[in-house]
């Protein structure tokens, strides 16, 4: 028996409708079913912060913003005298610049240091290219959007724009920070 064309523009019409009505559809069941196709793992292992600050304009006579321009930059801040703690930031600071081989060029670093100045000479010495800053207000603000369950004295990445991306807490294996810089460098058209 042959089709009818009124039949086969009734079935062409309801194939449309399908293929605009079914991803909707297939949507509002795993909306209200509370099935979520979502990993249920994360791929970075910093802490992304949020609101994102833009720090030049959080902080308009600051000397940070000359800094930062074209290019990544991660902020190690610590509040006291220079012991064996801060030396050993200092340190996984550098090795994280290191590990970044080629692209190391794309990342600063900086020292924000409190009210009593670091060794000049173990600076210059072991950390070269190293800036060290003090900066009072920076420290509060960084600390401040540092997220409450982590722990101070970790790592703060700012991206070439002046905006507070990340923040890596110091029990981070070097690798696991690395691998987040890596993959924001490597996805990123600035810096």
């Amino acid at each position: 028996m042959a089709e009818t064309p009124t039949r086969r523009g009734r079935l062409q019409l309801l194939l449309i409708a399908a293929v605009f009505l079914g991803p909707l559809l297939l949507a509002a069941w795993l909306y209200l079913s509370g099935s979520s196709l979502a990993p249920k793992s994360r791929a970075n292992h910093g802490t992304l912060l949020e609101p994102i600050i833009n720090l030049d304009e959080a902080l308009p006579g600051s000397d940070f913003g000359a800094l930062h321009e074209d290019r990544w930059l991660l902020v190690y801040r610590y509040a006291g005298s220079c012991d064996a703690g801060c030396r050993e930031g200092l340190y996984t600071i550098r090795q994280l610049r290191l590990m970044l081989g080629r692209e190391m060029e794309r990342l600063g670093r900086i020292f924000l240091h409190g009210d009593i100045p670091p060794d000049t000479v173990f600076l210059a010495s072991q950390h070269e290219g190293l800036v060290a800053l003090e900066d009072g207000e920076l420290s509060e603000l960084l600390a401040a959007s540092r997220p409450a369950s982590a722990a101070d004295g970790g790592y703060y990445l700012v991206d070439p724009n002046g905006n507070l991306v990340m923040y890596f807490s110091p029990d981070l294996e070097p690798q696991e920070i690395v691998a987040d810089i890596k993959r924001l460098l490597r996805l990123s058209r600035i810096g």
